[in-house]
């Protein structure tokens, strides 16, 4: 999984999967999933995030981390 905000239009896509998306569907007023063939969530853009989440802390609770590469 992977975070990318995008400053220039206050956007956090997540990206679930590195399987490529075919579809987007929006689920929720800003918010639009990716879907891969199957049907799949490859991913999930949230329009105008620094309004609705906190993006100066990244937690996690309980995650299995592998590896965490630097930026």
């Amino acid at each position: 999984m992977k975070l990318h905000y995008y400053s220039e239009t206050d956007s956090l896509y997540i990206e679930l999967s590195s399987r490529p998306g075919v579809e987007t569907r929006e689920i929720a007023e800003g918010l639009i999933a990716d879907l891969d063939a199957q049907g799949g969530v490859v991913g999930l853009d949230i329009d105008r995030a620094s309004s609705k989440l906190d993006l100066t802390t990244l937690e996690t609770i309980a995650l299995p981390v592998k590896r965490m590469p630097a930026a």
